[in-house]
């Protein structure tokens, strides 16, 4: 066994370990720990593989973006940790044959691939190992000639879908809801210490002492006679 068959069984056991932690952590924050930790090692696959660009949009996008928003959501988020847990053992037998289904599939399906003796080459390595050269190609440049000749109309429909996205959750958050308090935050960085609490001089108010009524008075010694 090579090092790249070591490195490769590496990752895929520490990717397999950190999926099924993602799935069975009581802790949310754990949960989504675990899946930076998978996002990782499948990069490190990736980079076996010779696919450079995609291992590092998998750490760029997915790990420094992705869980990033994951993380904060929940964290601001009250989580009933063991209502939602309640039922997962309960359907774990199910879930665990269904799982193991869908691995021998893509196994039998994936293990042809993994009896090529030689490598696929790329147009132009092959055109310059015919010419006698030496070959150096780049996926990141193949991939970004691809992008931006063939694939030029899908990825600006892509970055237009994302950009109304953006703009409708930018409008979906400022709105003003009745059911909820507004402040603005303009006027709050304009107060001043002055205002905020202001001292009115007032007369005091003394309460009238009460009279007594001589005829109530006069009544009541008459009844007592």
């Amino acid at each position: 066994m090579g090092i790249k068959d070591f490195f490769f069984y590496l990752f895929s056991a520490v990717l397999l370990f950190a999926a099924f932690r993602v799935i069975t952590a009581r802790n949310p924050v754990y949960a989504a720990l675990y899946l930076v930790l998978a996002f990782f090692q499948a990069a490190g696959i990736w980079l076996l593989l010779k696919a450079e660009f995609l291992a590092i949009s998998l750490v760029l996008v997915y790990v420094g973006a992705v869980m990033v928003l994951f993380l904060f959501v929940v964290m601001m988020l009250d989580i009933n940790v063991d209502k939602l847990s309640a039922g997962f053992w309960k359907h774990f037998p199910l879930a665990g044959t269904v799982g193991v289904i869908i691995a021998l599939e893509m196994a039998w399906v994936l293990m042809g691939g993994f009896r090529t003796v030689e490598e696929p080459r790329a147009g132009p390595a092959a055109v310059q190992a015919a010419t006698g050269g030496v070959a150096q190609v780049s996926n990141t440049k193949e991939l970004g000639k691809l992008l931006y000749t063939e694939y030029l109309y899908p990825l600006e429909i892509a970055a237009v879908l994302l950009l109304v996205a953006i703009v409708a959750a930018i409008a979906l958050t400022l709105r003003q809801r009745k059911d909820s308090k507004h402040m603005d935050p303009g006027a709050q960085v304009k107060v001043r210490a002055r205002d905020r609490l202001q001292v009115i001089k007032m007369p005091p108010v003394v309460a009238p002492v009460p009279q007594p009524d001589p005829a109530a008075a006069a009544a009541a010694e008459g009844s007592k006679a």
